[in-house]
């Protein structure tokens, strides 16, 4: 702890010693030096004082400066890590945007391949009707022409039916 300075350097330029018969007075001469003794004391405890406190200050300074750089340390490996996170959502992203593209144009290319498809089957379809029409039309005709036919010698047996039962005419048929 500091004590009040009783004797400054001043003080100690300054002082003059009082002379007597045999010299200084040694019981002064005594005392000054006590002053200064009891003053350089107070000194070195206050210095050693003040220099603990600069080495906890120091040691302070030191434990906030490394906990700032672990800080910034944390922050930098933190905006690292976002930006690594953020680069592979992108990539993520991307890749799934390409697998759905790929996965559309599979699609897109069944459904063509489908649609030719059905088309090339109306075509079909389309060629097996007017061959099942022409053959619907030939058999139509054929029996229409059968049934004229068939209507032809029906009137001629009725006419020679109805012929051979007029009276005066013989059945040459039956001989």
């Amino acid at each position: 702890m500091r004590e009040d300075i009783e004797v400054t350097p001043l003080d100690i330029q300054q002082h003059q010693f009082s002379v007597r018969f045999r010299g200084f007075d040694i019981q002064e001469v005594d005392e000054f030096l006590e002053q200064i003794a009891h003053t350089l004391e107070a000194l070195y405890d206050e210095n050693e004082r003040l220099n603990e406190e600069n080495q906890a200050l120091k040691q302070e300074r030191n434990g906030i400066a490394v906990r700032e750089d672990n800080l910034k340390q944390t922050i930098t490996d933190s905006e690292k890590l976002i930006d690594q996170m953020n680069e592979t959502a992108r990539k993520s992203a991307e890749m799934i945007t390409a697998d759905a593209e790929v996965k559309a144009q599979i699609i897109m290319n069944k459904a063509s391949n489908r649609l030719a498809q059905i088309h090339e089957d109306i075509i079909q379809l389309k060629g097996q009707r007017i061959q099942l029409e022409a053959q619907l039309h030939s058999i139509i005709e054929a029996h229409f022409k059968l049934l004229e036919m068939a209507k032809t010698q029906m009137k001629m047996r009725d006419e020679d039916y109805d012929q051979s039962r007029l009276p005066g005419h013989s059945d040459t048929s039956s001989q």
